[in-house]
């Protein structure tokens, strides 16, 4: 595959700048996947300055006409999966397979998105003998979007979608970890649409602040870290403007004792790993009922030891690398001072040892013996490790699993509904998954995504996630004067 030079993309126009950065393969450092541009305060007023032209028509073109242009970018994205897939791969880590299927999850929430949009903006209308009131909805004006590496198409494609069907126009910035697919995606699916309504620009920390503070951007919406998040607040503070964020989980399993361990311990095994454990409704913590937990213990290490991990194009693999150096740092640190107090497994098969240390290659990990205060347990891990964690009681395993400052998903794993929904009420959650995951084909457009404490403020999905790139507009005719 050709290494790809990615630059700007303000106006519907490539813009160059002095300034590239080599990515590489985290699965295969020595091996470099292509480069991109990185801009600067300027090119950042460029983008805004670019959308916020765009907008003024963008935001009175028929709602039909935005939303066909959306199908269209769909249909695109569909068509090229395995253009995207195999880049997606290369730049992020994550198997081929996931790939694909993020390309067409992708796809599939542009069109959900899009289903949904007539009957939201639809005016609310009501009257009687003395008054008419219409409660309508208006576009914010340009938004910027920030997004992470580990789904970053999919995640582009969730903020583009609402962000665009309701009117608004948008600056992107894809991470610096993930942003070649994305970009090329972005570009490519903007030729259906006017020029400046999808800008995509790069860089470091002054192009993020100079995002956040520009007096033309109407709200800022990023899924990435707390961290990233309190900076953004503090200099989106001076000029009030509102905000989005999905932040990071520490979403926790509990396992009630009538469960079937040999049944659902699979399931939870691959919450728990998927992408590595990079993604942020990852299963992060396992509580387990301390008459069953070794049992659970030996079934779970079993299910684990069967993952072969290697490169994600190697199509033997069902476990890759980590996607960065810092991610592999931060990990490889948890894990070893875990061993200081618990029992440490190290799991899987490895597919291509002379390459081990050719990558961010961690083996998945299971750690036992361990106390639910213990940094392991507290902390947002986002690599392939877990913690299991024995408890006596169900009240305690409650206050255990909301003791966290973080309350994104969580799951409840019992043969008994009526109980599991009964604890899934208890739950700082956001969102909770009785015997499956948070995800649902029915609820991909009913079940508002987000979380509580700092996992978050707003919500995507549904009508949910639209509400939050509108304004509302109410307006009063009183008909006799």
């Amino acid at each position: 595959m050709s290494v790809k030079q990615i630059d700007l993309w303000i106006n519907n126009d490539d813009v160059k700048t002095d300034i590239y950065t080599e990515v590489l393969d985290p699965g295969h450092l020595t091996d470099v996947v292509g480069s991109v541009a990185q801009g600067t305060p300027k090119h950042v007023d460029q983008a805004v300055r670019a959308a916020h032209q765009a907008f003024l028509h963008w935001r009175d073109m028929k709602l039909e006409k935005r939303s066909q242009m959306l199908l269209d970018g769909a249909d695109l994205l569909q068509q090229q999966v395995e253009k995207y897939a195999p880049l997606l791969t290369r730049e992020t880590g994550m198997l081929h397979s996931a790939c694909v299927g993020e390309v067409f999850a992708s796809a599939m929430a542009i069109r959900g998105t899009v289903e949904l949009a007539g009957r939201f903006l639809e005016p609310k209308r009501v009257e009687n003998e003395h008054t008419w009131i219409s409660v309508e909805k208006s576009p914010l004006g340009v938004i910027v979007a920030l997004t992470p590496w580990n789904v970053p198409m999919a995640i582009v494609m969730s903020k583009l979608a609402p962000i665009l069907v309701t009117g608004n126009t948008v600056v992107i910035k894809p991470s610096p970890n993930a942003s070649m697919a994305v970009t090329l995606a972005l570009k490519e699916i903007s030729s259906i649409f006017p020029p400046g309504v999808i800008n995509v620009i790069h860089g470091d920390a002054n192009v993020g602040e100079a995002l956040t503070t520009h007096s033309l951007v109407r709200k800022i919406t990023l899924t990435g870290g707390e961290r990233t998040a309190m900076s953004i607040m503090k200099s989106a503070a001076e000029s009030l403007k509102p905000v989005h964020f999905e932040l990071g989980g520490n979403d926790p399993a509990i396992l009630l004792e009538d469960v079937n361990l040999e049944k659902v311990i699979p399931e939870i095994a691959e919450l728990a790993f998927r992408r590595s454990g990079q993604v942020c409704v990852a299963t992060k913590r396992i509580y387990i009922p301390e008459t069953l937990y070794d049992e659970a213990c030996m079934i779970f290490k079993e299910h684990v030891n069967q993952y072969k991990i290697g490169h994600g194009l190697n199509e033997e693999t069902t476990f890759g690398p980590v996607n960065n150096k810092h991610q592999y740092t931060f990990v490889k640190g948890l894990i070893e001072r875990a061993r200081e107090n618990s029992t440490v497994v190290e799991l899987g098969k490895k597919l291509e040892p002379d390459n081990w240390e050719n990558g961010y290659y961690i083996h998945p990990t299971v750690i036992m013996n361990v106390k639910n205060d213990q940094e392991i347990v507290m902390c947002e891990q986002f690599g392939p490790v877990v913690p299991l964690v024995s408890y006596r009681k169900e009240a305690e395993v409650i206050n255990m699993a909301n003791s966290t400052e973080y309350g994104l998903g969580s799951t409840i794993w019992t043969s008994d509904f009526e109980r599991g929904l009964t604890l899934a009420r208890q739950m700082d959650a956001g969102m909770t998954g009785i015997n499956g995951s948070i995800d649902s084909s029915l609820g991909m457009n009913i079940v508002p995504f987000g979380g509580v404490k700092k996992s978050g403020i707003g919500w995507e999905r549904g009508e949910s996630g639209l509400n939050e790139f509108v304004n509302f507009h109410g307006i009063t005719y009183h008909k006799t004067i």
